[in-house]
């Protein structure tokens, strides 16, 4: 397997075609991880959640990391890396229009609202006012990308498809 550093627009391409990532936060020195759907739009993911530990730690700490991945095989994947902070963006007139802005972007990802608001009103957790947006300010962001080397691809585990687990 080759690994090489992506360029910014290489990653940034990827954040382009990737709606799906995870989220890193940090409270008290305890790392959390969750998945988020998010949109990409050149210096900021948007994203649309319900209030809970994400939220309250993100508050507290507005240092955040997602990661972001497209997986071909074993010997052929992209991982981006972005280091930011977070914003949360209010139901209010000075955020009216970076909030519409987060809505368009997020309406050309199928159910981007589903797993925050829908989810939680079908299970009778969440009222609408828990919902929210917020952005994260791209500060850093790196990658890399990994290819089949000769022999991989000349024996055809280039697109192997990953082994069964042993019994």
């Amino acid at each position: 397997m080759i690994l090489r550093e992506m360029s910014a627009e290489e990653c940034r391409d990827l954040l382009a075609r990737v709606e799906y990532g995870r989220l890193a936060t940090v409270h008290q020195n305890q790392p959390y991880i969750v998945p988020i759907y998010f949109a990409y739009d050149r210096e900021y993911l948007y994203g649309f959640t319900t209030l809970g530990r994400k939220v309250e730690w993100m508050r507290a700490n507005p240092l955040v990391c997602v990661e972001v991945d497209d997986i071909v095989s074993h010997f052929h994947w992209s991982s981006v890396v972005v280091l930011g902070h977070y914003e949360e963006l209010p139901d209010t007139p000075m955020y009216r229009d970076v909030r519409l802005q987060a809505q368009v972007l997020l309406e050309r990802r199928v159910l981007w609202w589903q797993t925050a608001y829908a989810a939680g009103q079908l299970r009778g957790g969440s009222h609408p006012t828990d919902a929210l947006f917020y952005r994260i300010h791209i500060d850093k962001i790196t990658g890399r990308r990994a290819t089949p080397d000769s022999i991989e691809s000349a024996v055809g585990l280039s697109s192997a498809a990953r082994p069964a687990r042993e019994k």
